[in-house]
């Protein structure tokens, strides 16, 4: 395409991250970066790689700068940078050719200024990775929207060549001659380009032997750091030795006054442990005596209380037999009155009951003496063992087995057919509070 501005040299810095471009921008704006006017949040509190790329009117490279810069917490640049990267550019030697011809090239292995060497980087020639073909590249596919001159050389179609006329053949030595003269100048640019490529072979042996060399003297700082703290360490191991032989001698002396310490405690204790057996004997057989009389007292009480106790039983026993006669005697009058109302019928007997203030009582275990209603006899007596459940709040099946378990509490664990576990349990007493499966178990044979 044809612009109407004419393209000019143009400036521009690159970004680089994890072997690639990772941004560019043109001089202008790293300048405003540079004063402060804008911050890069993507390259806070790090240091980048960045080259500086002088760029041609037709794209193509002429000089780079490699260089490093730093960004505080805010992404803003360095205020104290200040790398002349045009002087670097115009005054540092030749790199390999990128399309126009070879390059001027300023990095760590190869800068014009000594002092800024530390601020600059070497490239990565490698083919996988090699930085200036990245930027070449990138040059040409012109992100940043470049002016640039797109002429071409002109060419001629082979059908509009004539023949010369044959009094113009006497020409052909002289085009021997320029044919000669441009395979001289072919074969000079071929050396130029052998030249070249050797050049840049070099320059990427310096860079790799730059390389080196620091990873070189960063292995002899590690070495040197490592070998001073071994020192230290073997120091501070001698001091430690010499310490501990000096204890170990402290503690010898120490063992051997004890030594002759505890032969005379031990001499002494055999004494005092002779005395204190025969102390002890003395002491037992009171001891024992005192015991003894001490347990036939106890025993006199014990008897005496036993007494007291088996005397109230007895008059406990002498009321219930009492109730018994009464209660046989009110069972008596109360059979008599049936034959004399047997021709009544059973209900009527049961109101006339009632009416006379009679009262059902029965007792059940876990429910007690509970009173039955006249009109809930009959339910009662067509089963007993529904009534007392419902009245312990609990369905029939689990009142049954907790009468089991009531008459006779043992774990109903069965191994087989014939065998039981039948170890002793302790008595639930409230019907609600019985889990079958667990209360009727040992720990052993508990169901969760």
């Amino acid at each position: 395409m044809h612009l109407h501005n004419k393209p000019q040299m143009v400036e521009s810095v690159m970004f680089f991250t994890d072997q690639k471009i990772f941004k560019q921008m043109l001089y202008p704006e790293f300048e405003a970066v540079l004063d402060g006017v804008v911050n890069m949040p993507e390259f806070i509190d790090q240091q980048m790689r960045a080259a500086y790329v002088l760029i041609n009117p037709r794209l193509l490279v002429r000089s780079v700068v490699f260089f490093y810069i730093d960004f505080d917490e805010k992404g803003a640049a360095d205020p104290s940078w200040n790398i002349p990267l045009r002087h670097l550019a115009e005054r540092s030697g030749r790199g390999p050719d990128l399309g126009a011809g070879p390059i001027r090239l300023a990095c760590r292995s190869q800068s014009s200024v000594p002092w800024h060497q530390m601020h600059l980087w070497d490239p990565d020639l490698s083919p996988k990775n090699n930085h200036l073909l990245m930027i070449r590249d990138a040059v040409k596919h012109n992100s940043l929207g470049l002016l640039f001159d797109d002429s071409h050389e002109q060419f001629f179609a082979t059908e509009q060549l004539k023949v010369a006329a044959e009094e113009r053949w006497d020409s052909a030595v002289q085009m021997d001659a320029e044919v000669q003269a441009l395979d001289r100048k072919k074969d000079q640019e071929q050396r130029q380009k052998a030249a070249q490529i050797i050049k840049q072979q070099r320059l990427r042996i310096s860079t790799l032997e730059a390389q080196h060399h620091e990873q070189l003297g960063q292995l002899r700082q590690q070495h040197q750091q490592a070998l001073a703290s071994q020192q230290q360490r073997y120091a501070e191991l001698q001091q430690q030795l010499q310490q501990q032989e000096e204890l170990n001698e402290q503690l010898k002396q120490q063992l051997s006054e004890q030594a002759d310490s505890l032969e005379k405690l031990r001499s002494d204790l055999q004494a005092r442990l002779r005395a204190f057996e025969q102390h002890e004997r003395e002491a037992v057989e009171s001891l024992r005596e005192q015991f003894e009389h001490e347990l036939q007292a106890r025993i006199a009480v014990a008897v005496v209380d036993y007494k007291e106790q088996v005397a109230i039983r007895d008059v406990e026993l002498a009321y219930k037999i009492e109730q018994e006669q009464q209660l046989e005697n009110e069972l008596m009058q109360l059979k008599q009155q049936l034959q004399e109302q047997a021709g009544q019928s059973g209900e009527q007997v049961l109101e006339r009951l009632s009416r006379l203030g009679v009262v059902f009582v029965a007792c059940h275990p876990g429910a007690g003496h509970i009173t039955i209603p006249l009109q809930n006899i009959v339910s009662y007596l067509q089963n007993p063992m529904r009534y007392v459940a419902n009245k312990c709040a609990v369905p029939e099946t689990q009142y049954v087995r907790w009468l089991e378990h009531y008459e006779n509490p043992v774990c109903s664990a069965v191994f087989d057919e014939h065998t039981q576990c039948g170890l002793p349990l302790v008595r639930e007493s409230r019907p609600d509070n019985f889990v079958e499966g667990a209360t009727d178990r040992c720990s052993r044979h508990k169901r969760v």
